[in-house]
């Protein structure tokens, strides 16, 4: 852990992705590192905007972490090796090489800053400060546990597997530089992200707040989580309570659907990291650009198409309106392999306008997300309901309005699967679906020929590279932890 925290502790001032300024600038614009210049609500919020802007670094949901829930997840393929984190697809990583140590190190960095925010806000209040830090409080807690939610998918096994195995430092407030935090139990990491939620959910407001969290967030981030642990009875709950109390979101139509992904804030995006043309725009090192088609004129290098099984689901219903972000890849005149969601169109418009289609912000959770959660929750619940389960499936399932309509004698938990993966291509949740219910997960290896000797073509959680290794460099700098790491590697 000494390695993460050397790391963090200057990782603001190094970075050049997360602002114009150094983010220890005395008196930033837009954004200050915790550790300064926190005296008012505005300094905290101010301290708030610095942390999502890292949140949006290549390492994370600006581009690895996405790319990471769908290369591995059996809806993409490779046209070519080579091309830039195809390791993901191909499962080539181990301790020493493609460790992809930068989640560990990235993901750490947010979790240090939540934790220096929150200490300081601490310590202005027993200071005396009659500032109200309760909402960034709030949000702090809710970043912070969606980080270790993120952090534990990615280095532990999943939780409904064995709780009981590694899963990542339960790191709760800052650390010396000689401290060396090990590992906690996957299940004592759920508890922690579960009382972060809880404690933050009551500062959060009921109101839209457009690139930032509020109360409906963190319960969609609740959902995700008790779906993730298979308490369908909590999920269903908290699924529910943003379905049907929030007064400010909405399913898009059919009609708007292609079109929500122009603009920012649409009546679906719960919470969208927000991606300004020169502050974190990854330009030609995008999540767009890594989905969308090979292009020597744009420099794009057509990294991951869709894998034919996933095209099969999707062209069922030629009328299926989510087949408008999908365009032609480089294998052919007539396969839409190529996703065009985060670029805004496959005409480029972005959703700030044509010229910024390379920044174009991050819906971490929408809405629909939620519907097809209460589906599989309802049908699952201690006592299933499974004609709440198909009205929710249906909500979205009308998407392809060619398909049969399903109701209960029909709604079934590989329905409401198929369903997630072409509502959410391209947005990094179907390997972690994947994961969790212990599917097997088919490659489409054949479709261009590649050989790929670091997996089988077929695997399931059993496989010891679902889960990342601790990598050299954490070894090196916290040996203890050596002890721990992940079986296999």
């Amino acid at each position: 852990m000494k390695k993460y925290i050397n790391y963090l502790l200057f990782a603001s001032v190094l970075s050049t992705t997360y602002s114009c300024k150094n983010f220890l600038d005395v008196e930033p614009t837009n954004a200050v590192d915790a550790d300064k210049a926190i005296v008012t609500a505005n300094d905290a919020q101010i301290a708030i905007n610095g942390i999502q802007r890292q949140m949006t670094s290549s390492n994370y949901y600006g581009r690895n972490f996405i790319a990471y829930g769908d290369a591995k997840g059996g809806d993409v393929t490779l046209y070519s090796q080579g091309r830039g984190l195809d390791a993901f697809y191909t499962f080539n990583h181990n301790a020493q090489t493609n460790s992809f140590s930068s989640f560990w190190t990235s993901i750490y960095n947010i979790i240090y800053q939540t934790n220096n925010l929150l200490e300081n806000i601490e310590k202005l209040k027993a200071s005396g400060s009659i500032e109200n830090f309760d909402l960034a409080k709030s949000e702090a807690l809710t970043i912070r546990a969606l980080a270790n939610f993120d952090l534990v998918r990615l280095y532990g096994k999943s939780y409904t597997d064995d709780k009981n195995a590694f899963g990542i430092p339960n790191v709760t407030k800052t650390l010396a530089f000689n401290e060396q935090s090990l590992r906690a139990t996957v299940d004592e990491n759920y508890k922690q992200i579960l009382s972060d939620l809880k404690t933050a959910e009551t500062g959060l407001p009921k109101t839209k707040r457009d690139g930032y969290l509020n109360y409906y967030a963190n319960k969609a981030i609740q959902a995700r989580v008790y779906l993730t642990m298979a308490d369908y009875n909590n999920a269903l709950l908290a699924a529910e309570e943003v379905i049907n109390n929030n007064p400010i979101y909405s399913l898009y139509t059919n009609a708007a659907w292609v079109s929500s992904w122009q603009s920012q804030f649409g009546s679906e995006s719960i919470y969208e990291l927000v991606i300004e043309p020169n502050q974190a725009d990854l330009a030609r090192n995008s999540l767009g650009f890594y989905f969308m088609r090979r292009n020597h004129q744009t420099g794009a290098l057509g990294n991951f198409l869709a894998s034919t099984p996933f095209l099969n689901a999707l062209n069922a219903d030629p009328s299926d309106v989510r087949r408008g972000v999908m365009a032609r890849d480089e294998s052919s005149a007539d396969r839409l392999g190529s996703c065009y969601k985060y670029l805004g169109s496959t005409t480029f418009s972005g959703d700030k306008g044509t010229s910024n289609y390379t920044a174009v912000n991050i819906k971490v959770i929408r809405l629909s997300e939620l519907y097809l959660i209460a589906a599989e929750a309802a049908l699952k619940a201690s006592t299933p309901n499974p004609t709440k389960a198909a009205t929710y499936l249906q909500a979205i399932r009308k998407r392809a309005a060619g398909l049969p309509a399903i109701d209960a004698a029909s709604v079934s938990e590989a329905l409401i699967l198929a369903e997630k993966s072409k509502e959410f291509f391209g947005e990094g949740i179907r390997y972690f679906d994947m994961i969790r219910l212990n599917k097997t997960i088919n490659f489409d290896d054949a479709f261009a020929g590649i050989s790929v000797p670091t997996r089988e073509h077929a695997i399931n959680r059993s496989f010891f590279k679902t889960i990342l290794p601790i990598s050299q460099e954490e070894i090196n700098a916290n040996p203890p932890i050596k002890a721990q790491q992940n079986p296999g590697y």
